[in-house]
């Protein structure tokens, strides 16, 4: 999986301006996770334990939902600044989300984003220009 870091310090501006992103193109909520996992060893102060594991859980359900919903995902990024982290997923599907009852056997699902937007503090879905979408889900650092 190719990957890029991409850091923005705008150290003039205070320590709460800095901002540092992740990019990447995941096959598998796996590789997502080890993304994830990579990108929050880079900061500093490192998030609380429950946070990660929270973002952990985050970025392999909304990975999850692309690959299973919308044909894979067209771009996975991280962002972090002192405050908050960002997770983005762009896919080729213009199809939102969509609120179903869960599969209590688990053969079809549906808990995945209920769970999304109950962990993440701000969930958005934004059309993309030229069709697909991104969903952006942020929680406090």
């Amino acid at each position: 999986m190719h990957h890029q870091v991409l850091t923005n310090d705008s150290s003039s501006h205070g320590p709460t301006d800095s901002r540092v992103e992740f990019v990447c193109r995941p096959q598998r909520a796996a590789e997502a996770r080890d993304a994830i996992a990579a990108f929050l060893e880079r900061l500093d102060p490192p998030p609380r334990s429950d946070t990660v594991q929270n973002l952990l859980l985050l970025v392999s359900e909304l990975v999850t939902n692309a690959i299973r919903h919308a044909g894979g995902v067209s771009s996975l990024r991280f962002a972090a600044d002192r405050r908050a982290l960002q997770i983005r997923v762009s896919d080729r599907s213009s199809a939102h989300p969509q609120d179903r009852t869960p599969d209590l056997t688990g053969r079809t699902g549906g808990f995945g984003w209920p769970m999304i937007r109950r962990l993440a503090h701000d969930v958005q879905v934004r059309s993309r220009e030229g069709g697909g979408k991104v969903v952006v889900a942020t929680i406090g650092r």
